[in-house]
């Protein structure tokens, strides 16, 4: 499941978790904030085309602003000390991420409206994407499956299969786990567990940039 020789292997359990939190936050802006992804932006991107075109129940300004939002998060995160290690900002990205969820999970519980719930959501994803992507950890990322699950049907089985598999049902526990949580308390619930997992990535990413690097490349890249 670890990519063999992959410098950044360590952080394999953390873009796991993240994965699931990205099921968890999609699960809350889906169900709870008008039909709008903040993780997911390849079906933001078609929820937009169909709200332009006039389908009932989607929102082209939500999918705008959360993919803005997500944009604006992706471009802080890739521009934030470019040149530092990847390993060194694993916990302060997330440490952002939690923060931006703090301040939508304040939002929803003050009652002020779907966009000031939105806009933080969209931008810790893109912030998450970024760091993933900064990471490169083969077939880990966090949010989007469809290459993963090509890479499953195409490529024949090996070391890269399990950790395919696993990301893709992450992401499925994730939305089914927020879909019980939002039947039960509501987008705050969803939103709380998020945060508490994201918080959790903070506390052992500190400790996993220190260990040593498992290689310099090269291993297991897998398909991207």
């Amino acid at each position: 499941m670890f990519p063999e020789g992959h410098r950044y292997a360590r952080f394999v359990p953390l873009l796991f978790a993240l994965t699931f939190v990205s099921g968890l936050v999609d699960a809350a802006s889906f169900l709870g904030l008008g039909r709008v992804f903040v993780a997911n932006m390849t079906g933001n991107v078609v929820f937009l085309g169909f709200a332009l075109w006039g389908a009932a129940q989607l929102s082209a300004a939500a999918s705008a602003v959360a993919l803005l939002g997500f944009l604006a998060g992706a471009f802080a995160g890739g521009a934030w000390r470019r040149e530092e290690e990847p390993a060194r900002i694993v916990a302060p990205v997330a440490a952002i991420q939690a923060l931006l969820l703090a301040a939508a999970l304040t939002c929803q519980a003050a009652g002020w409206g779907r966009y000031t719930v939105l806009v933080p959501l969209a931008c810790g994803m893109g912030l998450q994407n970024a760091l993933v992507h900064r990471l490169g950890v083969p077939d880990l990322t966090t949010t989007v499956m469809t290459r993963t699950l090509t890479g499953l049907a195409v490529d024949r089985p090996g070391s890269a299969t399990m950790r395919r598999a696993v990301s893709v049902v992450t992401l499925a526990a994730g939305a089914y786990t927020g879909g019980l949580l939002h039947a039960g308390l509501g987008v705050e619930g969803v939103l709380a567990v998020a945060l508490g997992l994201v918080l959790t990535v903070v506390l052992v990413a500190r400790r996993r940039h220190e260990e040593p690097a498992g290689g310099q490349g090269g291993g297991d890249r897998g398909s991207p």
